[in-house]
């Protein structure tokens, strides 16, 4: 029997949508407020879902506490209360938008857990504005 397992958390962190190959004109054309020079935050919402077959030994598919503090420290160690942009190497060399923080999320996650469970992330930027991968 495949079961899947959620873990929720929250994070916050800062960034801005820019392109250094781009005039500062035409990233705010493309991004608008999103490019503003100070930066502006979201308090993130991840849902995290594993699927697997239930251990008939523990009854788990996968042990809450072992999912926990992967996505603790993979994401919510590696990201809240940060400038993506500045502080996280992950964004050196890349915009983060929703859609490039989602599979950033997603390989570190993927990195982390066995190969025998499905994983499937969304990054909620807020109520209303989601990102989901792989689709």
């Amino acid at each position: 029997m495949r079961v899947a397992v959620y873990r929720k958390i929250t994070f916050n962190a800062a960034h801005k949508l820019y392109r250094k190959d781009w005039s500062d004109e035409k990233n705010k054309e493309v991004f608008g407020l999103c490019a503003n020079e100070n930066f502006h935050g979201h308090n993130y919402r991840l849902d995290v879902r594993v699927v697997g077959e239930i251990n008939p030994e523990t009854g788990y598919v996968i042990d809450l506490n072992e999912l926990k503090t992967v996505v603790q420290q993979e994401v919510h160690d590696r990201f809240d209360h940060r400038n993506l942009n500045l502080d996280c190497p992950e964004f050196k060399d890349l915009n983060p938008t929703g859609e490039n923080i989602i599979v950033i999320i997603y390989n570190l996650l993927r990195a982390k857990l066995d190969s025998k469970y499905d994983l499937q992330v969304r990054l909620y930027e807020t109520e209303r504005n989601y990102f989901e991968y792989p689709v």
